[in-house]
């Protein structure tokens, strides 16, 4: 199963991963933990890229496939997911900066460009927004929490983002997919996402901040 989001929301710390328990080989860092009372164990791989995890049982090694399959449910594979995602969890919590940086970018919103912010829908369940507006009064910047499912990924999990105007020619190199990507829920021909987690460059997410600005304030 993958869960290689964790790494659009979060920076590993090596050694915090090794004084957890992963051992590395071959350009990875790799986990074995016991699961389901020790019947089952599963394998947790951390790459630069990615995050996955596969449950095989203890006894024969043979992998568990059911626990990769989306459509399949019942009270076992339901708890293998459940401890594994708990696992995950533990070592995010101990071993990842997921600092958020979403009160340091509103502060240079507001320092920058003198925009307080304005709120101009009515925001429903886990969906947070709001808008920085140049004087014309259009908006340069969308500040909202989304779920990595709106970028790409499976995880239900929220993220803080921004959507920003960007030069259309220069998007394609942008949208590296980690940490910047197609717009969401806006035109990806003229804008982009921007997440507002610790793998978020500050400086170009600045930078990028006050191309958006230029590129809608200077239009009549």
């Amino acid at each position: 199963m993958d869960f290689s989001y964790i790494l659009n929301s979060s920076r590993p710390l090596k050694e915090k991963l090794k004084s957890f328990g992963f051992i590395e080989a071959d350009g990875f860092l790799c986990l074995k933990k016991k699961i389901a009372s020790g019947e089952f164990y599963t394998k947790i791989t951390l790459s630069e890229k990615s995050v996955s995890a596969e449950v095989f049982e203890t006894l024969t090694d043979e992998k568990y496939v059911l626990f990769d399959v989306k459509s399949a449910s019942g009270a076992f594979v339901g708890q293998i997911r459940t401890e594994v995602q708990q696992l995950i969890d533990e070592i995010r919590k101990n071993c990842f900066d997921s600092q958020n940086i979403r009160q340091q970018y509103v502060d240079f919103l507001h320092s920058e460009f003198s925009a307080p912010g304005d709120t101009p829908w009515s925001d429903e369940g886990d969906f947070t927004s709001s808008v920085y507006r140049c004087p014309n009064g259009k908006w340069f910047a969308l500040v909202m929490k989304i779920k990595f499912k709106n970028l790409g990924f499976e995880s239900d999990e929220p993220v803080w983002a921004v959507n920003l105007k960007a030069d259309a020619k220069a998007i394609s190199e942008l949208t590296d997919k980690k940490s910047i990507f197609p717009a969401y829920h806006m035109n990806k021909k003229y804008w982009i996402t921007v997440l507002l987690t610790s793998v978020t460059d500050y400086t170009q997410l600045c930078e990028l901040t006050r191309k958006s600005y230029e590129l809608v304030f200077e239009k009549k």
